[in-house]
């Protein structure tokens, strides 16, 4: 497992405890990140920027999220694959990842928290996601398209079966 992908997971049952109310104050999480870590410090400091950009752009991201999954509001998916897109989410439009790594890490931590359709449902809105901000680059001044650009690795269904 790649460490950048042990540090996702961290910040991932991090984002489901305070998805569920249990949030921690920023130095609990800290040591929490830190001993998960084993003190490596890059990597610590990589999932403290993660966890601390998504909950600091967490309206912007639930709206996006909102906007682009099909048939799903937040509150009815699960808290697994909520805070996954969250995560993949935040990666894509603030965390400089490039679109395609965070929508593969994304899709890769659905399938082992998920359940059987999470990784098919985690693709469909990301690569929506990330179409929307590709599409948003190129032409930052007329409406976003999100079916212009087609990735040729990612699905566009974000239908839960």
């Amino acid at each position: 497992m790649s460490t950048r992908r042990r540090a996702r997971e961290i910040v991932l049952q991090l984002l489901y405890e305070a998805d569920l109310g249990g949030t921690r104050d920023a130095e609990g999480a800290k040591k929490f990140i830190k001993s998960r870590l084993q003190g490596r410090k890059g990597l610590t400091e990589f999932a403290q920027r993660l966890l601390e950009g998504t909950l600091k752009h967490r309206v912007e991201i639930d709206r996006r999220l909102t906007k682009l999954s099909t048939h799903w509001t937040l509150p009815r998916m699960p808290a697994t694959d909520r805070n996954v897109l969250r995560l993949g989410c935040y990666e894509i439009l603030f965390g400089g990842t490039p679109g395609q790594v965070a929508v593969s890490e994304a899709i890769l931590l659905a399938k082992r928290y998920g359940d059987k359709n999470s990784q098919r449902f985690v693709n469909g809105v990301l690569d929506r996601v990330y179409k929307d901000e590709l599409s948003k680059k190129a032409d930052p001044s007329g409406p976003s398209d999100p079916e212009s650009k087609v990735s040729p690795h990612l699905s566009t269904s974000a239908k839960r079966p």
